[in-house]
């Protein structure tokens, strides 16, 4: 890994006027240098093209298609990028501005396929936590996305794992992808810092994917049906602590005293209402 490769930020932009521009500064304004900025329109509305359009001397390209959704926007915009690494950015998102600096040193070790980060969610109330993605091999792809979709990552992996699935236009192609190139071996490497800022909306791609999440999640299985059962031990044992822990969260949440409160409150409306059957 040579310290001045080009690297291609690739950023997928539909119906986003109101934050793209903040995501491409995050773009244009990363410490390292060698970089170019590519935005794909993927059919966006009349006042996000106007927004790009006033963006466009800025950046390095900007390529407008009828809407495909976002696998197709992302391969689409890494066809075009000229760069040895590239760096996805969801356009309603951003970085700081050392992420790629921080980043790309830790190429320098073959066995890395992704590099990743701490993340800040941001909700609509204003407040935040910080989310740790695990990062690690295919073992921890399992159950869960192990980096965030948003991560560093060398083109010739993209090319080498077939690009995004553009037939996932749901969600969930971010984790999909990441199981294709960590497959054959190799690492993802969190950088322990809250280096990217991830707007958790309640009409974003994830939010939407999560509503049917069991049938994404049987297309998945199905698609790596070999990966799983060659990781079966592993697959299970994953499996089971999760629905564990999510019985356990249940099983606190009706503990709490809002929760006791409110079914005592409505208590005899379940009354009426069977009475009324």
């Amino acid at each position: 890994m040579e310290k001045s490769a080009l690297i291609s930020i690739v950023i997928s932009c539909y119906n986003d006027s109101k934050y793209v521009e903040q995501a491409v500064y995050s773009a244009l304004d990363q410490t390292y240098v060698n970089k170019e900025v590519i935005v794909i329109d993927d059919g966006s509305d009349e006042e996000t093209k106007a927004v790009l359009k006033r963006l466009e001397p800025k950046i390095t390209k900007l390529i407008t298609q009828d809407n495909k959704g976002q696998s197709a926007a992302r391969n689409r915009g890494i066809q075009e990028a000229m760069g040895e690494y590239i760096l996805i950015l969801d356009s309603d998102d951003y970085f700081d501005s050392t992420f790629i600096e921080k980043a790309i040193v830790f190429f320098g070790d073959n066995e890395v396929k992704i590099v990743t980060c701490q993340a800040r969610l941001l909700f609509d109330d204003n407040s935040s936590y910080i989310y740790i993605p695990p990062g690690g091999n295919m073992k921890n792809f399992l159950i869960n996305n192990g980096a965030l979709g948003t991560s560093l990552f060398k083109k010739q992996g993209w090319y080498d794992c077939g690009g995004y699935d553009e037939g996932m236009r749901e969600g969930f192609e971010d984790w999909e992808f990441f199981i294709r190139i960590l497959k054959d071996g190799g690492v993802t490497e969190v950088i322990q810092e809250p280096l990217y800022m991830y707007r958790k909306r309640s009409n974003t791609t994830t939010a939407r994917a999560n509503k049917v999440k069991y049938r994404l999640l049987n297309y998945i299985y199905l698609k790596h049906r070999e990966l799983f059962i060659a990781h079966f031990d592993d697959f299970v044992f994953q499996l089971l602590q999760k629905v564990e822990g999510e019985e356990t969260e249940k099983i606190k949440n009706t503990q709490r005293v809002e929760f006791k409160v409110g079914h005592t409150i409505l208590k005899p409306l379940r009354w009426i209402k069977k009475c009324l059957k």
